[in-house]
């Protein structure tokens, strides 16, 4: 499916960018991981929507390969706490740096709103402190985690998705080709907004939009050089799906895109890549947009309707 597409930078998309330099806010890569981190959890708010009513949220930890990861688990209202319901688990994005449990907790009850689907929203370790593949065994630990606790969490573990934005949408394409690899879980569909899957090469719209669409090419290799610790670990498939030998026998895909970000085309790439080996993908080039658009809500009238999409695709995929 092809949402429709303009050439020009939406107006909202315009506003925010204006209202983030006008703020004299410092990009992420200027400031240490702790300071950026910090700056993400403080801002978030000022884009985000006022949060729908749910059922229920819980914290609970999963095991960890070096301890337990944090959890948040979402249900939506209306549907008795024993009814077991089809799950998304979730990895926030952020560039495998930034980001956690609160600056994409109103997305993920957005996800859980709109889809009547269970969300599980996972808290990996991050880099610089925990590099890579920490973040990727830590998605993997909690997705296998999610399924051998399917009854404690009231989910149905045979209506499985795996999902996330930016960095998260790299985390679950690798988990989607791990389950592949290994025999199990059956993933049902991968949901990746915006996702990182390449990071050896640079895109035509890695140049194109280099600077002044808010996530920049110099911020990608900041977020790079905290996530690898060598410069060959970027042609690891784990780190970059694309370069996995095959995209045969993945569950089917539904990838969301914006048109004025750098990492427009390797998304793009992904899904094409996928349909030649044969998998169902919905892919949707929100044109007007930017990277991270999609919880935006309260400035850009665009992130209600993507939302609107992935969860009702969300919806038909797992029922």
């Amino acid at each position: 499916m092809k949402a429709p597409s303009t050439t020009a930078l939406d107006p909202q998309a315009r506003a925010v960018i204006d209202l983030v330099i006008s703020s004299g806010r410092p990009a992420y890569h200027q400031l240490s991981p702790k300071d950026a981190r910090q700056l993400f959890r403080e801002t978030r708010p000022a884009s985000t929507p006022t949060p729908p009513r749910i059922g229920m949220v819980r914290d609970l930890t999963a095991d960890g390969p070096l301890g337990p990861i944090p959890l948040r688990v979402y249900r939506p209202a209306g549907v008795p706490a024993s009814t077991p319901l089809a799950v998304l688990v979730f990895f926030h994005g952020g560039g495998w740096v930034i980001g956690d449990l609160e600056t994409h907790d109103v997305l993920c009850r957005q996800l859980t709103a709109g889809s009547g689907v269970s969300v599980v929203s996972v808290d990996y370790r991050l880099a610089p402190e925990h590099k890579f593949p920490a973040a990727v065994d830590d998605a993997w630990a909690a997705t296998r985690w999610v399924v051998a606790h399917a009854g404690e969490l009231a989910v149905d573990a045979s209506r499985l998705a795996v999902g996330g934005d930016s960095a998260g949408g790299n985390l679950a394409a690798v988990v989607a080709l791990l389950a592949r690899d290994k025999g199990a879980p059956a993933i049902a569909v991968q949901v990746l907004i915006y996702p990182v899957t390449d990071l050896v090469g640079e895109t035509r719209s890695y140049r194109d939009f280099a600077e002044g669409y808010l996530l920049t090419r110099e911020g990608m290799r900041w977020f790079i050089a905290h996530y690898l610790t060598a410069e060959a670990e970027a042609a690891d498939w784990r780190a970059s799906p694309i370069r996995a030998q095959s995209l045969a026998g993945l569950p089917a895909a539904l990838i969301v895109t914006a048109g004025f970000d750098p990492l427009r085309d390797e998304g793009e790439a992904y899904a094409e890549r996928l349909r030649d080996a044969g998998v169902r993908v919905d892919s949707v080039c929100y044109g007007g947009m930017i990277h991270g658009f999609v919880p935006m809500g309260r400035l850009l009238d665009t992130a209600g309707r993507a939302i609107s999409l992935i969860a009702g695709s969300l919806s038909q995929a797992l029922r």
